[in-house]
């Protein structure tokens, strides 16, 4: 393939987030991805967990004796969408074909969580069943750093990112490492 710029780059990132990415690339070092996909929600288990005693209204549970506790949560949904600014440094002395590129951008993220917990009124009523469902909206700044492949005999790039993301919405002060491994098709 002899591609002039700017082209286009469409496929498929396998990580955290799982998604469908675009990436537009202005010239030789600049480009913008956008990914749009779902996040590894096992990742964040533990996260979720400690979250329900912010959900849990515990006001509601007059009687000193009562007692609420969580019982396991499901996420229902977990949507992440990325636009990413990168400038792209040319490393084809190590490899022809071989970039490396960093970058910031900015993630939205949106979570539907259900919360399933048990509820003793006192210490002689047996313990019921109860649930709920929250859902959280995240945003912030994320840096990132990764390599890409495309010697553009075939039209494929492949690429490896590693993301930092910094919430300011939901949790501000929470940090998390993200990224994955994908192919895009050029054109």
């Amino acid at each position: 393939m002899t591609s002039k710029y700017p082209y286009q780059g469409l496929g498929i990132k396998l990580g955290d987030p799982f998604a469908v990415t675009y990436k537009y690339y202005f010239n030789k070092k600049m480009a913008v991805a956008i990914d749009v996909g779902k996040a590894s929600s096992g990742l964040y288990n533990r996260y979720f967990r400690e979250k329900f005693d912010q959900y849990v209204i515990r006001d509601t549970f007059a009687t000193s004796d009562a007692s609420i506790d969580y019982y396991t949560h499901k996420v229902l949904s977990d949507i992440i969408g990325e636009v990413k600014l990168l400038y792209h440094i040319d490393a084809s002395m190590v490899s022809q074909g071989l970039q490396v590129y960093v970058g910031a951008g900015w993630e939205w993220k949106n979570t539907k969580l259900q919360y399933d917990y048990t509820y003793k009124a006192d210490v002689f009523s047996p313990d019921k069943f109860g649930r709920f469902e929250r859902t959280r909206f995240t945003m912030g700044p994320q840096a990132v750093v990764g390599i890409e492949y495309a010697n553009f005999k075939i039209p494929i790039s492949a690429f490896m990112e590693l993301e930092y993301f910094a919430d300011i919405q939901a949790d501000p002060g929470w940090r998390r490492a993200e990224g994955g491994v994908g192919l895009r098709y050029i054109f």
